[in-house]
């Protein structure tokens, strides 16, 4: 075995231990939400140390930022995909917003909730945008009018929101026609 070898693998059991951390903050967020995070609870979900938690987390904004990070990541990922290949981005993203009502509801749950919590602890607020950024690059995609841009991302934000409070099957189909309604309007 190599010396590159032996740093390749302590890289690749880093980036496995990050993720099982971020995992288990994603479920106490899920679970008691964002106030029930602390490196102690987060330790104890992964089932290691805590002082393992602070050596790859180093204080409390780190591990959440890096939490939130992991889920706008994915949603960001998922809507590039959409602007670069679906026919139809507009009823690709209203599955996904769909989605926070059923298999993505908890994942959906912790982004909001660590979004809202981005207006207290400012070092959470990039990851809080990175995914209405995404929206809005697809708006623009299909719209150049930014009222319409800034319209469909506050509509995304709010149908993801009352998604979330409510407690019913949502159809995607009504949410791409919301969408599609506010990116269609006439200019003013």
């Amino acid at each position: 075995m190599t010396e590159q070898d032996t740093a390749d693998g302590r890289k690749l059991r880093g980036r496995r231990r990050r993720a099982q951390i971020i995992e288990a903050t994603l479920t106490i967020v899920h679970r008691d939400g964002a106030a029930g995070v602390t490196h102690r609870t987060v330790a104890k979900e992964a089932g290691i140390t805590t002082s393992l938690t602070l050596y790859y987390f180093a204080t409390l904004d780190d591990l959440l930022v890096a939490a939130l990070t992991s889920v706008t990541d994915a949603y960001t990922q998922r809507i590039r995909q959409l602007i670069d290949t679906a026919d139809d981005p507009v009823d690709g993203l209203a599955r996904i917003i769909a989605e926070s009502a059923g298999p993505g509801r908890e994942r959906a749950l912790a982004e909001r909730e660590l979004s809202t919590l981005a207006a207290r602890r400012p070092a959470l607020r990039p990851a809080a945008w990175s995914w209405r950024a995404g929206v809005a690059e697809l708006a623009r995609a299909q719209s150049a009018d930014p009222d319409a841009v800034e319209a469909f991302v506050a509509l995304c934000d709010g149908l993801c929101a009352a998604i979330l409070l409510g407690d019913q099957s949502v159809d995607p189909e009504h949410i791409r026609g919301l969408l599609n309604g506010v990116l269609l309007r006439p200019g003013p």
